[in-house]
């Protein structure tokens, strides 16, 4: 039993019975959802880039590490 409004103990009926009864939206998840948004919108601070360029620039980088590897492998020099 539980007395003094504790916490059913895990596992129990009681905790399953408590667990469909909370709700998943409300205040709580309004205001995570907005601190969320905050990254997204145009007051926030820095450089506004499009996720497209940001793909373009990372394959880019890639591309040049690899092609550095390559010159590397193959302008050696012996010792």
């Amino acid at each position: 039993m539980v007395a003094n409004g504790e916490a059913p103990s895990r596992g129990s009926a009681a905790a399953a019975a408590s667990m469909r009864r909370r709700r998943t939206g409300g205040a709580g998840a309004a205001a995570g959802a907005n601190t969320m948004l905050q990254f997204y919108t145009d007051e926030t601070a820095g450089r506004k880039m499009s996720p497209n360029t940001v793909l373009i620039m990372s394959i880019g980088f890639i591309a040049i590490v690899a092609v550095l590897h390559v010159f590397g492998k193959l302008y050696r020099v012996p010792n």
